[in-house]
């Protein structure tokens, strides 16, 4: 192996052995039920394909929550809104697929358009407003987009206040018949877009996105044109959330119109807090906690879940300020720099000692 591979390897050891052990998880958890690989393929096997499913549902979420931490993280975009571009995504997917008869080719073709568009729409208001005006505003449009698919003029397309429902998803994708296949396919998708965010942060775009979220007057300052930065990081938000609504109509296809509602928007906020916001990693471990302890909790608690829930987040917020993956990198950052101060005083000492002993000399 080259020295670069051998770096690129240990830097992200961590992140490839969570994405292997995500590819052989169906396996595994089959051996464990005594299920051959190939019924798992088959989708025979019982724990492991509801595991399956929660996992889908957690692949699906991180994607919102790395979108929304994309604007509000690392760019500093308070949004009220953002739970439109999800929920644009879930309808005109469910839309297409049921009342135009298109195929996911062509619904794929159309996400994208309705994703600049609503990105567009959202980037009309950023020369105008900031901070908290900004937030009102997307919160305002938003609550638009809510009031229109709950209305029953357009029941027919979006099933009104009862949901989008009865929309027949293609054979090969299907969580019916083949759900590892779908569970491969949203892995697929969430990796390839943490990598496009993690190229993305990392260009001087992003630092530039980076240098607007923490003083916008000085980036103006030295030349830069934000309204251009703060857009395109719009649209890459708006595309992976479009593209994440879509997979959630896929997965399970009764839309309702609560992910348009705000509560939605703050459970993308609420992952970020939980993971850590401005990491990407924190939004990946936000969604999984997000879900699992969601999950976990109304399975034994049932009604008394939200308010254990509830709980729960607010201590993270009050003992963990930056996140659990924000934390976590705080402190490895600060027993770095205790390390290298520790052994730059040992240098100094033992340079002191040599001095002296050559003066003696």
């Amino acid at each position: 192996m080259t020295t670069s591979g051998s770096s690129f390897v240990q830097r992200y050891r961590i992140a490839l052995l969570t994405l292997l052990a995500l590819i052989l998880l169906p396996f595994v958890i089959g051996l464990f039920e005594g299920a051959s690989p190939f019924e798992v393929w088959s989708n025979q096997s019982g724990m492991s394909r509801f595991l399956q499913g929660l996992a889908i549902e957690i692949f699906i979420l991180a994607l919102y929550a790395l979108s929304y931490d994309l604007i509000f993280g690392f760019t500093g975009l308070l949004s009220f809104g953002h739970s439109m571009f999800f929920a644009v995504g879930a309808y005109l997917t469910g839309i297409a697929l049921k009342s135009f008869g298109l195929n996911l080719w062509q619904t794929f073709g159309v996400l994208m358009l309705a994703a600049l568009a609503q990105a567009l729409l959202f980037g009309i208001v950023l020369p105008r407003v900031k901070g908290i005006t900004f937030a009102l505003v997307t919160l305002g449009l938003s609550s638009v987009f809510h009031i229109v698919v709950m209305s029953r003029e357009l029941g027919d397309y979006t099933g009104a206040d009862v949901g989008l429902q009865g929309v027949i998803i293609p054979d090969f994708i299907s969580p019916a018949t083949e759900r590892l296949r779908l569970y491969f396919v949203t892995l697929t998708i969430l990796v390839v877009f943490y990598l496009i965010y993690r190229r993305f942060v990392d260009s001087p775009l992003g630092r530039v996105c980076k240098a607007i979220r923490e003083n916008e007057g000085r980036a103006q300052m030295l030349g830069y044109n934000t309204f251009l930065f703060k857009l395109a990081a719009l649209i890459l938000a708006s595309i992976t959330a479009v593209i994440a609504g879509a997979l959630h109509t896929i997965y399970q296809p009764i839309v309702s119109p609560d992910i348009a509602g705000l509560g939605f928007t703050v459970t993308a906020l609420l992952m970020i807090l939980i993971g850590g916001v401005g990491t990407l990693h924190g939004a990946l471990a936000g969604a999984a906690i997000f879900r699992l302890l969601d999950f976990g909790l109304r399975r034994y608690l049932g009604e008394s879940a939200s308010f254990v829930n509830g709980a729960i987040y607010v201590l993270i917020v009050l003992f963990l300020p930056y996140g659990i993956v924000g934390t976590w990198q705080l402190k490895a950052s600060l027993s770095i720099a205790r390390m290298r101060q520790g052994w730059q005083r040992l240098l100094e000492m033992v340079g002191v000692n040599v001095e002296r002993r050559a003066s003696r000399e």
